[in-house]
């Protein structure tokens, strides 16, 4: 229960953080991505300072491959993805693909373990995604905001597979100021060859505090949370909580006056609710609970009256 919590908590801050993205639509956009992942970085450091060299000297090279990919693919791709469905895309259009995401999951992590994948995690990832679509709509769109809004499904799922394999030797703290680092060089990189010299400016009052709810609360309290609840729940179980972003984002989007809340945003919360209780588990394991409460009081021995 707790390991749901956190990642349930880490994609609640996500979704808000799509109505923070409203306020970004002129600012550059990899040059912000560059400034919200430096300050995340910078301020994850103090937390992990003593530990880090000890904990990053075994890694090897395809592991320090994997963290590169893990911040191109799962952060700097997926953002500048979804900002640039956006352009000619209405938001619902990629968040619904990223709501599918709990499916690419939950088939691809046990195929490349070797195993089948569960039932219950693909029925429950079924309804995620159904409710995800209930939640969003569906916008206008054209090829182009199509094609990038499976590039943000493909980079929110590479978020949690590309973790997977790192997060036991790093723990959830590293390995978000490690990714956070990465992330920061990548996006100046990319923000100078797209924008030269405009790839930074001074932000305006609500950039600025946009920018810093991304950095202090979605991605140093988030992704600490996310891989918190990853490392004790599992990857995909984890990835269920995903379809909580588009019902968050339907929630907080009335509060700047980009949106409404109504039945079908309730219909669909309701059934992503029901989607992560049934991939959880949460539902079968209350049930043999119950079963074996019962056993152990059918079994108990009858007491003797004196």
């Amino acid at each position: 229960m707790r390991g749901a919590l956190l990642a349930g908590l880490a994609c609640v801050l996500v979704g808000a953080s799509f109505t923070a993205n409203s306020v970004l639509g002129d600012y550059p956009h990899a040059g912000g991505q560059a400034l919200r992942y430096g300050i995340a970085a910078l301020l994850l450091l103090p937390l992990v300072a003593r530990g880090a060299p000890a904990a990053l000297r075994p890694l090897t090279g395809r592991q320090w491959g994997r963290l590169a990919a893990l911040a191109a693919i799962g952060m700097v791709g997926f953002n500048l993805a979804v900002l640039a469905a956006e352009r000619s895309a209405e938001p619902a259009v990629p968040g619904v693909l990223v709501g599918c995401a709990p499916i690419m999951v939950a088939v691809l992590i046990p195929l490349l373990n070797g195993r089948r994948p569960a039932r219950p995690a693909v029925h429950g990832a079924l309804l995620v995604a159904g409710g995800a679509c209930v939640v969003q709509g569906w916008g206008r769109t054209d090829a182009a905001g199509l094609a990038w809004s499976v590039g943000a499904l493909v980079g929110e799922t590479g978020f949690a597979v590309l973790a997977a394999p790192v997060l036991r030797p790093l723990g959830p703290r590293l390995l978000s100021a490690v990714v956070c680092a990465v992330a920061a060089v990548e996006s100046l990189v990319l923000a100078l060859l797209l924008d030269g010299g405009g790839a930074l400016r001074v932000p305006t009052r609500p950039e600025a505090a946009a920018l810093l709810w991304q950095s202090v609360v979605v991605t140093v309290i988030g992704f600490v949370c996310w891989y918190m609840g990853m490392r004790r729940i599992g990857t995909e179980r984890a990835t269920l909580c995903s379809g909580l972003i588009p019902v968050s984002a339907a929630l907080t989007a009335p509060l700047v006056g980009t949106g409404t809340f109504g039945a079908g945003q309730a219909a669909g919360s309701l059934l992503v609710g029901v989607g992560v209780a049934v991939g959880s588990g949460v539902l079968t394991q209350r049930r043999a609970a119950r079963r074996a409460a019962r056993r152990t009081v059918r079994n108990r021995p009858p007491v003797a009256r004196g």
